[in-house]
């Protein structure tokens, strides 16, 4: 399936206490086989942990760029 309108989250715009909240917004809006791009300064594995241990089983993780300065990843929900 792909997204008509797809959806990027420039996350290096937001506030770092409010990165993760905004982020799991994000993810917990979307519909079953929809995903989107988030776009940070580091590498987010740090939140795949976080996405493991909440929503298990509900998401996939595909890393589209990998720095040095932008990391691109694709969450989707399965």
């Amino acid at each position: 399936m792909s997204n008509a309108q797809a959806i990027e989250l420039d996350i290096r715009i937001v506030p770092p206490r409010d990165k993760h909240p905004t982020i799991f917004r994000t993810f917990d809006a979307l519909k079953s086989g929809e995903n989107f791009t988030l776009i940070n300064d580091h590498d987010p594995f740090p939140l795949r942990h976080q996405f493991e241990a909440t929503r298990t089983g509900q998401f996939n993780w595909t890393y589209l760029e990998q720095g040095p300065a932008v990391w691109r990843v694709s969450i989707g929900k399965n």
